[in-house]
Protein backbone atom coordinates (compact mmCIF):
# COMPACT_ATOMS: atom_id res chain seq x y z
CA UNK A 1 0.00 0.00 0.00
CA UNK A 2 1.11 3.22 -1.00
CA UNK A 3 2.55 6.44 1.81
CA UNK A 4 -1.11 7.88 0.66
CA UNK A 5 -3.51 5.30 2.42
CA UNK A 6 -2.47 5.83 5.89
CA UNK A 7 -3.38 9.70 5.52
CA UNK A 8 -6.40 9.29 3.25
CA UNK A 9 -7.68 7.35 5.48
CA UNK A 10 -7.35 9.42 8.64
CA UNK A 11 -8.38 12.39 6.45
CA UNK A 12 -11.67 10.41 5.17
CA UNK A 13 -12.61 9.11 8.37
CA UNK A 14 -12.23 12.37 10.10
CA UNK A 15 -14.05 14.07 7.30
CA UNK A 16 -17.34 12.00 7.83
CA UNK A 17 -17.13 12.69 11.43
CA UNK A 18 -16.29 9.10 12.28
CA UNK A 19 -13.84 7.76 15.51
CA UNK A 20 -11.86 5.17 14.68
CA UNK A 21 -13.77 3.14 17.52
CA UNK A 22 -16.75 3.75 15.09
CA UNK A 23 -15.32 2.63 11.89
CA UNK A 24 -14.16 -0.19 13.06
CA UNK A 25 -17.60 -1.64 14.25
CA UNK A 26 -18.61 -0.84 11.32
CA UNK A 27 -15.49 -3.09 9.61
CA UNK A 28 -15.78 -5.49 12.18
CA UNK A 29 -12.48 -4.84 13.34
CA UNK A 30 -10.39 -3.66 16.58
CA UNK A 31 -10.43 0.30 16.72
CA UNK A 32 -6.84 -0.49 17.04
CA UNK A 33 -6.60 -2.02 14.09
CA UNK A 34 -8.21 1.40 11.98
CA UNK A 35 -5.54 3.02 14.12
CA UNK A 36 -2.74 1.11 12.83
CA UNK A 37 -3.68 1.10 9.28
CA UNK A 38 -3.99 4.97 9.72
CA UNK A 39 -0.54 5.27 11.31
CA UNK A 40 0.91 3.16 8.49
CA UNK A 41 2.21 0.18 10.78
CA UNK A 42 -0.03 -2.14 8.79
CA UNK A 43 -1.80 -2.52 6.07
CA UNK A 44 -5.68 -3.79 5.69
CA UNK A 45 -6.15 -6.63 2.75
CA UNK A 46 -7.84 -6.17 -0.35
CA UNK A 47 -11.34 -7.24 1.23
CA UNK A 48 -10.62 -4.49 4.10
CA UNK A 49 -9.98 -1.92 1.23
CA UNK A 50 -12.83 -2.27 -0.63
CA UNK A 51 -15.21 -2.47 2.25
CA UNK A 52 -13.57 0.91 3.39
CA UNK A 53 -14.39 2.41 0.66
CA UNK A 54 -17.90 1.85 0.05
CA UNK A 55 -18.42 2.58 4.03
CA UNK A 56 -16.27 5.79 3.20
CA UNK A 57 -18.30 6.36 0.07
CA UNK A 58 -14.91 6.70 -1.42
CA UNK A 59 -13.46 5.56 -4.80
CA UNK A 60 -11.06 2.89 -4.21
CA UNK A 61 -8.60 4.45 -6.09
CA UNK A 62 -8.72 7.62 -4.30
CA UNK A 63 -8.29 5.68 -1.38
CA UNK A 64 -4.95 4.56 -2.19
CA UNK A 65 -3.66 6.68 -4.64
CA UNK A 66 -5.22 10.40 -4.32
CA UNK A 67 -2.69 12.66 -1.68
CA UNK A 68 -4.92 14.15 0.20
CA UNK A 69 -2.80 16.13 2.03
CA UNK A 70 -1.76 18.39 -0.66
CA UNK A 71 -5.45 19.03 -0.76
CA UNK A 72 -5.02 20.52 2.98
CA UNK A 73 -2.05 22.26 2.06
CA UNK A 74 -4.48 25.43 1.18
CA UNK A 75 -6.56 25.35 3.86
CA UNK A 76 -3.04 25.69 5.85
CA UNK A 77 -1.85 28.10 3.68
CA UNK A 78 -4.98 30.36 4.24
CA UNK A 79 -4.29 30.06 8.11
CA UNK A 80 -0.96 31.43 8.21
CA UNK A 81 -1.98 33.95 5.55
CA UNK A 82 -4.49 34.96 8.15
CA UNK A 83 -2.04 35.15 11.06
CA UNK A 84 0.19 36.71 8.70
CA UNK A 85 -2.08 39.19 8.17
CA UNK A 86 -3.50 39.71 11.70
CA UNK A 87 -0.38 39.08 14.13
CA UNK A 88 -0.22 42.98 15.21
CA UNK A 89 -3.89 42.97 16.30
CA UNK A 90 -3.54 40.51 18.32
CA UNK A 91 -3.09 41.01 22.17
CA UNK A 92 -0.71 38.31 24.16
CA UNK A 93 -3.91 36.93 25.81
CA UNK A 94 -5.25 36.09 22.08
CA UNK A 95 -1.85 34.59 21.43
CA UNK A 96 -1.70 32.35 24.62
CA UNK A 97 -5.56 31.01 23.63
CA UNK A 98 -4.11 30.13 20.41
CA UNK A 99 -1.20 28.39 21.46
CA UNK A 100 -3.27 26.43 23.93
CA UNK A 101 -5.48 25.01 21.18
CA UNK A 102 -2.64 24.35 19.05
CA UNK A 103 -0.88 21.81 21.68
CA UNK A 104 -3.94 20.61 22.69
CA UNK A 105 -4.71 19.54 19.00
CA UNK A 106 -1.07 18.05 19.26
CA UNK A 107 -2.14 16.30 22.22
CA UNK A 108 -5.17 15.11 20.66
CA UNK A 109 -3.23 13.63 17.60
CA UNK A 110 -0.42 12.48 19.63
CA UNK A 111 -3.26 10.00 21.57
CA UNK A 112 -4.64 8.97 18.78
CA UNK A 113 -1.76 7.93 16.75
CA UNK A 114 -0.98 5.61 20.35
CA UNK A 115 -4.33 4.00 19.87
Amino acid sequence: MNNNFAFNLKHIRQEKGLTQEQLGKMMKKDYSTIGKWENGTRSPIMEDVIKLSDILNVDIKDLIEEDFSSKNKNSFDELELLFSKNKDILTEDDKDYIKFIIEKRKKEIDKQLEE
